[in-house]
């Protein structure tokens, strides 16, 4: 794990750096507004000696606008510098959340199942949220008080150096105080990101399940949990508050400390003849202005180490690894037949025990079907998955046509392949986009032709936007037989020479079953077809027919050669015909 330096070297080399016009833009409000603050304070002292005591009536109006003045520029000096620190940090946000999704859009399948995500949204929200803080206020506040600071202690010295000398123990004090809330603040905001993510996991799951949770008729327990993980959250967001406001007090009780010392030190200075009103009312205003920028760099490094603790989780997300990469010097892949062999897979998902595949060798022939055809969990959807290399397996070699799908570009191997599944994913979008989805540049004349063969235009002419009614999300406002068609429609018009295809398992009336039946027949037509099948009809029209079971070839051939030679097939072959 990075050191907190390395991290803040690499938030400035990666994401500040490109700024450094506006920063320093801001930095020039900051001496404006450093300048203004020490001026207010330094005036004190001819308006006192000049006014009150020498009562110079020109200088009685010459003051006063000066102050005014002061004020003014201070004024809109920090507004300027503050918009554009808001603007740095705004863009330093969008940067870092569009590195966040582009390396998740190519990041690795196995690397997004492995984590829920809710924890990515809270990701790109609650951290790249902290990040900008970091970036904005950060900054910010380090140069505009510092610079102030430094004004004002200018003011200090001139007015009186043994004062200013003992008043600068605050700092210190002020700095060792903040170090210690820092550390606590820095775990708390550790702990929030992680309850942050938990709610939002929580909340996505209850949206998409609402249906389960009302006819399980769990409202009420989803509700106490809800509430337990939203008090949860707040508890920790409560803490961060509590640690971070823990200063003010200290800093309070410092300050009190320090101008009654003061008063009492002046006191014997100005008895003594060492000191004057005049010097001791603007010294005092200047301390007294110090006190805001004093608190506010004492405060600096809960705002950094909240911003490294963001960091800490969101730099993982973009700099992940993939495994599923090119090789140097990638062949291009020329599919004509689109013949698939497979020898000697071995495979096994990084969670599991045991091997999903062992040693499994298949023959699909080039423009026609073939069915898989076992259990749940035999292996049929991997050997689907690491086609398209959404997996790589452990050992073995997949051939397209010949030619070594691993030797091959990554995007040329997925340009020939169309994958339809029984989990039919579609966008919270319109009708139309769901469709060129699988071919952007697509003409009108092409989607609605698509739709004609996956026999989708039926219900579509009859929706009030026909092809540009939005869907909703996943397709909520269809039923499982539209949403099908569409998602066959959209793999027909990426004219794909090898399909995938996971048959729907899920029960459809005659009419809507013939319909996709006949869809999948013109998809598949003359294409390399490889099936999850789960029709009897399928499994009868299919070329060739694999059994698989616990990851290996338990039988091969025909429908009337497994009968004979393979227990399993038969066994499902019974089922499918008494389910007929």
């Amino acid at each position: 794990m990075s050191s907190d330096k390395e991290i803040l070297i690499r938030l400035f080399n990666n994401y500040t750096r490109k700024y450094l016009n506006k920063i320093f833009l801001s930095v020039f409000f900051s001496i404006i507004v450093a300048g203004s603050t020490s001026s207010i304070a330094w005036l004190l002292d001819p308006a006192i000696d000049k006014i009150f005591i020498n009562k110079d009536k020109t200088l009685m109006l010459v003051i006063p606008i000066l102050i005014i003045l002061a004020f003014s520029m201070k004024g809109a000096s920090l507004y300027l510098a503050k918009i554009t620190m808001i603007s740095v940090g705004a863009s330093v946000k969008i940067d870092i959340q569009s590195d966040m999704i582009k390396s998740l859009i190519k990041s690795d399948t196995e690397n997004i199942d492995k984590k829920h995500s809710g924890k990515f949204v809270s990701n790109l929200t609650f951290d790249a949220g902290m990040i900008e803080n970091l970036c904005s206020v950060g900054i910010l506040n380090l140069f505009k008080d510092f610079l102030t600071l430094i004004g004002l202690m200018a003011v200090m010295y001139y007015q009186n150096w043994k004062l200013a000398t003992f008043a600068i123990i605050m700092i210190p004090l002020a700095s060792l105080a903040a170090k210690s809330l820092g550390k606590r603040i820095k775990k708390s905001s550790t702990e929030a990101q992680l309850k942050s993510g938990v709610l939002n996991t929580h909340l996505m799951e209850l949206l998409k399940n609402h249906r389960l949770m009302k006819i399980f008729q769990k409202e009420d327990y989803e509700l106490t949990r809800s509430k337990n993980f939203i008090s949860e959250l707040a508890e920790k967001l409560k803490k961060i508050s509590i640690v971070f406001n823990r200063a003010s007090p200290i800093m309070e009780t410092l300050t009190g400390i320090m101008i009654a010392g003061l008063i009492y030190y002046s006191g014997h200075l100005i008895m003594n003849d060492q000191l004057n009103i005049n010097n001791f009312f603007s010294f005092l205003a200047a301390m007294m202005l110090a006190y805001q920028p004093v608190r506010s760099l004492a405060t600096l490094n809960i705002t950094v180490n909240q911003g490294i603790s963001a960091a800490r989780r969101v730099l993982p997300i973009i700099d992940q690894k993939n495994k599923i990469l090119n090789i140097n010097n990638p062949k291009d892949l020329n599919v004509s037949k689109g013949s698939i062999i497979v020898s000697n897979l071995n495979f096994t998902y990084s969670e599991a025990n045991k091997n999903t595949l062992k040693n499994i060798s298949l023959n699909f022939e080039g423009g026609k079907m073939t069915s898989l055809v076992g259990h749940s969990g035999a292996g049929k959807s991997t050997i689907l998955n690491l086609i398209p290399r959404f997996y790589d397996p452990e050992s073995g070699e997949i051939k397209i046509d010949n030619q070594s799908i691993y030797k091959c570009r990554v995007h040329d191997l997925r340009s020939n392949i169309s994958m339809v599944s029984q989990d039919t994913t579609l966008f919270d979008d319109t009708i139309k986009n769901n469709i060129i989805y699988g071919n952007q540049n697509a003409s009108q004349k092409e989607i609605e032709e698509a739709a004609n063969f996956s026999y989708a235009s039926e219900f579509i002419e009859n929706l009030p936007h026909k092809y540009e009614t939005v869907i909703g999300e996943n397709g909520i406002r269809l039923s499982g037989g539209e949403k099908q068609r569409l998602s066959i429609a959209r793999a027909i018009l990426k004219r794909s020479k090898i399909i995938l295809l996971d048959e729907a398992t899920s029960s459809l009336d005659a009419d809507t079953e013939r319909k996709i039946q006949d869809a999948i027949t013109y998809l598949t037509e003359n294409k390399t077809t490889l099936v999850i099948a789960h029709r009897l009809s399928t499994i009868l029209n299919s070329h060739k027919i694999y059994v698989i079971d616990n990851g290996e070839v338990a039988g091969e051939g025909n429908h009337n050669d497994l009968l004979k030679s393979s227990a399993i097939y038969k066994n499902f072959y019974e089922k499918q015909v008494k389910k007929v």
